[in-house]
């Protein structure tokens, strides 16, 4: 409910009408979000490298985007930099560029961490494959309401999303 009130927020803006600022996904605050919890537990912003772990200096969240040929993961660097609108305007840029196919290599390498997101397929949950040498993936499954007991017992419907993630330490 939190994501879904601060996008909304984010969005009812003068100029995302007119087209002058992005309008911002749900996919965009998940990348933020995961990008600021990575900077707060680097060990988790780490590739295994034979017998020692390589801990990255900066967070460089991948997405996956689908195309006829399989999927592609652009990289939008030194995420845990950026704020919402940034994310927004360059994994729009990015995503057409991979559907387009022009993407350049330094676009789509170095990535420390994937989100791969169906949920806006319909996909209610699903388990990503880790993209070495990254040591996590976050598979994310569609919002939808569901029951929820409240904490002052009552039943609410809840907006809720299932998430997975795959790891390798």
């Amino acid at each position: 409910e939190a994501l879904l009130k601060w996008r909304h927020e984010l969005n009812a803006n003068p100029d995302v009408e007119s087209g002058q600022v992005p309008k911002v996904s749900i996919n965009d605050l998940l990348i933020l979000v995961t990008a600021k919890a990575l900077r707060k537990h680097p060990d988790v912003n780490a590739s295994w490298h034979g017998d020692y772990f390589l801990l990255h200096g900066s967070v460089d969240i991948a997405f996956a985007v689908a195309l006829p040929s399989g999927l592609m993961t652009p990289v939008i660097p030194h995420t845990d930099t950026l704020v919402a609108r940034e994310i927004a305007r360059q994994s729009k840029w990015l995503g057409e560029k991979a559907k387009k196919g022009e993407l350049q290599p330094q676009e789509y390498t170095g990535g420390t961490f994937t989100i791969s997101n169906l949920g806006m397929t319909g996909v209610e949950e699903f388990t990503a494959i880790i993209n070495p040498p990254q040591a996590c993936i976050l598979a994310v499954g569609k919002t939808q309401r569901v029951p929820h007991v409240a904490e002052d017992g009552s039943l609410i419907a809840q907006h809720r999303m299932k998430m997975t993630l795959s790891c390798d330490h």
